[in-house]
């Protein structure tokens, strides 16, 4: 024991994604080595596995079954990019080179931990063991193959191999966990991507000056570094070098910029065919190798070690902030991030071919971006396209700089491209390489309806190939559903709601391009202690104070309908930024029952060309085509005379509204629901209480139940007088009211940072511009730390609520707010004593109703919302973020999969 105190510690490097085997005779202690250096879930034994078949770890005919469930268990284990150990003897080559075929199967490395301890130390501690039975001759006979397989360990696949010899240098080792070549997660940017150069060293200079870096030069002027004053990132995709004039400028350029930390570097298969070069080995000088080999051979010989070196060393992919960004030369199927071996590389750096060659003798290559669904943008070059575009979060940067084109880079996270065009054509392409399309440097990506068919070169595919950005795939709605959210991590949709929405989506929705973002449910306050009410503005401000939120604001609650309303500068404007050239709403009968316009002469009407969008919570039309363009012109004109259009520099803006009165969605709600147990109970509870009086003036002992009717004739009174108030006639948009409270997004930017006082100053100048049409949202701010405050913002609910307003909502003035345990409910409704009677029916207010309503769950409704809440927030940034149009559907769709939820509908 002495010994091993004394020895050296030894540090055994391990990737933080392999699969780690532990190699040793029975008795060397590998159980106890997994237990001391890996996590409990980490370690597979091959003992545990035969007692979940068999009930006995010792139960060797079990082994075969146990290894099947060791294997399985691994299998997910890496799949998911997880650290995992096997325990087990492993001294056979057979048993070695399964696991060796698991790893690469999932492209992961694997390593070899061998525990070396003398025979007689592994029999002494068997016998010690009554469950080992096994006489000393098995000891013997796995001692001989673990000294066999020591020196072929590393020709069977093994990636790293430690071997341990003795008990001492086992008890000394340390495990370091190392990250791997490819992980630069850390590295958050800002950076600028920057597509094939080949060789073209002036258009790489004009590049990094347009994007803002200072180009040093040495004493030969002769560009040796870049850097940027805000400290930007450049990120190479390969191929720096053959074809072009000056692949030598371009590694000096891009050596220095990695040197000196201004620059990263993936590795383009150029690259990789001039190590192969420079390294003596033979190979085709063909593609413009010459011409780089020719180049170099007029430098000094120091300088092409340094560039053999400098590209033998770069790694495949880069997987960036956090595993939101990827970098490889030709792309990277999400199965391959962050994934290490032979053909993640080789995809990394030829991508995924079919096997056949085109009319010019090139390869075609499959299009894997059109099947790409990954969370993590793709950033790629390779195949020359001449535009750069979007194909489902991936993006081709190669623009055939050499070819004549343009050099490309995409600032990330801002998705602005900038592009310089080439100064010549350099090399001739075997592929005619078409001339690249009109565009301003910093254009935007295509949108929904605008990606177009410019060449699929940059999708990796034949040109008709790949996916338009603006087609949806019922694929990408069906079944189980996992959305990563920025603000709430993973949201999951369950298959069953998922066909629901797609039911409402596929019948009463408006074109799904206008639908950038569904509001979500809003959960209410802690129900209440005070008599006779279930909810007040006590138990919210306590809840925002409990989150450590000081500052909140009250907003006054519309009787009306949730609404959004998307408004375009005009029509042209729609046409390119959403691709709808045909009607603002959906067809009349499709809309909601009940809604304005929703009648058989009106479906017959022809359909206008919108520039806008106003629908419900739900994504249907408010109203049919004429009343809602009518209405959108009148925004228009608001939003004009108002001046956001400048100010907020932009040609749509999407805002969150109340539109009022309730009777213009809800009409037949109204009508067939709520109008009919108020009628029903005007004529029946008066006729009930005359024919009790008059038992009782009989003498017939009716007084309690005489009590209850008239308790009930005064309840159903109340409940008709409640929703009359949101009820009122209305003549086309005559008697409509529209409430905006939020500018959720504009062309480049979302809102939910700007503090709730700001936007409602925005909503104030609209109510200003168009008096007759739009209302301001009444307010008041709260100090939930100062009693004299809450009282004021309880006094101003009382006064709403008993004017027969329907209470308010209560925000963080600061709009987005995180806590100690996570997102804050955006907002917590506070609903009126009366109001809630139509809600909870006539005689909710009993003290046997209020009494059972007291007991309501909250728990799911406050969790649906923050789900809703994060899944808005994240369809509005990939919106002005311009990705893809299925990545904005996918969080719409869930947030309309999500109020399937079985939740009580009256919270």
């Amino acid at each position: 024991m002495a010994d091993a105190e004394e020895a050296p510690r030894r540090a055994l490097g391990i990737p933080e994604m392999a699969l780690v085997v532990l190699v040793g005779v029975s008795g060397s202690g590998k159980s106890t080595f997994a237990r001391r250096h890996f996590g409990p879930f980490e370690v597979i034994s091959s003992d545990f596995c035969r007692g979940l078949v068999s009930d006995d770890e010792n139960d060797q005919a079990a082994t075969g079954d146990a290894f099947d469930v060791l294997h399985y268990i691994a299998g997910k284990r890496l799949a998911a990019g997880r650290l995992t150990v096997v325990d087990a003897t492993n001294v056979q080559p057979e048993a070695r080179k399964q696991f060796v075929e698991l790893a690469r199967s999932h492209d992961v490395l694997p390593v070899a931990i061998v525990l070396d301890v003398p025979g007689e130390v592994c029999t002494a501690r068997n016998t010690s063991r009554p469950e080992r039975n096994f006489g000393a001759h098995v000891v013997r006979r796995q001692h001989d193959q673990l000294r066999r397989s020591l020196r072929s360990l590393s020709r069977e696949g093994f990636r790293k191999v430690h071997v341990l010899h003795g008990v001492a240098e086992i008890d000394s080792a340390v495990i370091v966990r190392e990250r791997l070549l490819t992980d630069y997660r850390d590295r958050t940017g800002p950076f600028d991507v920057i597509g094939d150069i080949h060789g073209c060293r002036a258009e790489l200079e004009t590049l990094l000056s347009r994007l803002g870096y200072e180009i040093e030069r040495d004493s030969g002027s002769r560009s040796v570094d870049a850097a940027h004053p805000l400290g930007r990132t450049v990120v190479f995709l390969g191929d720096l070098v053959d074809r072009g004039p000056d692949s030598p400028g371009v590694l000096r350029l891009v050596m220095g910029m990695a040197a000196a930390g201004h620059a990263l570097a993936v590795p383009g298969n150029h690259e990789s065919k001039l190590v192969r070069a420079l390294s003596g080995r033979n190979v085709q000088v063909s593609h413009g190798l010459a011409e780089t080999l020719s180049q170099l051979a007029a430098e000094p010989g120091e300088f092409r070690t340094q560039v053999e070196m400098f590209c033998r060393e770069l790694v495949s992919h880069l997987v960036l902030d956090g595993g939101r960004l990827v970098v490889a030369h030709a792309g990277l199927k999400e199965a391959y991030h962050g994934r290490a071996s032979g053909r993640v590389r080789s995809f990394a750096l030829y991508g995924d071919t079919t096997g056949e060659t085109d009319e010019f003798g090139l390869p075609v290559r499959y299009p894997w971006a059109n099947d790409y669904r990954g969370s993590a943008m793709v950033l790629y070059g390779h195949t020359p396209a001449p535009e750069p575009e979007w194909v489902n979060n991936t993006m081709c940067l190669d623009t055939g700089c050499v070819f004549g084109g343009m050099l490309t880079a995409l600032r990330y996270p801002e998705k602005e491209i900038v592009s310089v065009p080439a100064e010549r054509v350099w090399y001739e392409p075997a592929r005619p390489f078409p001339a690249p399309g009109l565009r301003t440097s910093g254009g935007q990506q295509p949108t929904a309806g605008a990606a177009g068919a410019g060449g699929a070169a940059g999708a990796g595919g034949a040109a008709g190939a790949r996916r338009d950005a603006g087609v949806l795939d019922i694929a990408d709605v069906l079944g189980k559903r996992i959305v990563e959210t920025r603000h709430h991590g993973r949201v999951t949709v369950r298959e069953e709601n998922a066909a629901g929405a797609l039911e409402v989506m596929s019948r009463f929705a408006i074109d799904p391009r206008w639908l950038l973002y569904l509001p979500p449910t809003m959960a209410p306050c802690a129900t209440s202690p005070l008599p006779d009410l279930l909810e007040h503005p006590a138990e919210a401000f306590d809840a925002y104070r409990t989150e450590g939120i000081a500052e909140v604001i009250c907003e006054e609650k519309h009787m009306g309908s949730r609404a959004v309303a998307l408004v375009c500068r005009d029509e042209a404007v729609a046409r390119r930024r959403f691709g709808v050239a045909g009607p603002s709403a959906a067809r009349p009968d499709t809309a909601e029952p009940g809604a304005p316009d929703a009648n058989p002469s009106a479906a017959d009407a022809s359909p206008s060309a919108g520039a806008g969008a106003v629908y419900t919570r739900t994504g249907r039309p408010f109203f049919g085509p004429a009343l809602t363009d009518e209405l959108l012109g009148s925004l228009r004109a608001a939003v004009k005379a108002s001046g956001l259009w400048d100010e907020l520099d932009t040609d749509w803006l999407l805002l969150d509204c109340e539109l009022l009165p309730w009777s213009a969605k809800a009409e037949a709600l109204l009508r067939h629901q709520y109008a009919a147990v108020g009628a029903a109970a005007r004529a029946a509870l008066p006729a009930a209480a005359a024919a009790l009086e008059m038992a009782l003036e009989r003498g017939t002992d009716v007084a309690p139940l005489l009590d209850r009717v008239r308790n009930r004739a005064a309840n159903a009174d109340a409940f008709t007088a409640a929703y009359r108030r949101y009820c009122w006639p209305t003549d086309g948009l005559h008697g409509v009211r529209l409430a905006p409270f939020q500018i959720l997004a504009t062309e480049n930017a979302s809102y939910h940072d700007r503090d709730h006082s700001w936007h409602l100053a925005l909503a104030d100048r609209l109510a200003d511009a168009a008096p007759g049409l739009i209302t301001t949202t009444r307010r008041l701010i709260v100090d939930t730390t100062d009693p004299d405050s809450t009282a004021a913002g309880v006094a101003w609910w009382e006064e709403l609520t008993a004017s027969g307003g329907e209470g308010m909502v209560v925000k963080p003035r600061a709009n987005l707010t995180r806590a100690r345990r996570g997102l804050v409910q955006p907002g917590i409704k506070v609903r009126g004593r009366e109001y809630l009677r139509i809600i909870y029916g006539p005689d909710y207010t009993d003290a046997e109703n209020l009494s059972r309503l007291r007991q309501r769950n909250l728990g799911h409704k406050r969790s649906l919302a923050l789900r809703e809440y994060a899944l808005g927030l994240e369809g509005l940034e990939r919106a002005v973020q311009k990705e893809p149009f299925w990545r904005v559907h996918e969080a719409v769709f869930a947030v309309l999969a999500l109020e399937s939820e079985p939740v009580d509908p009256r919270l």
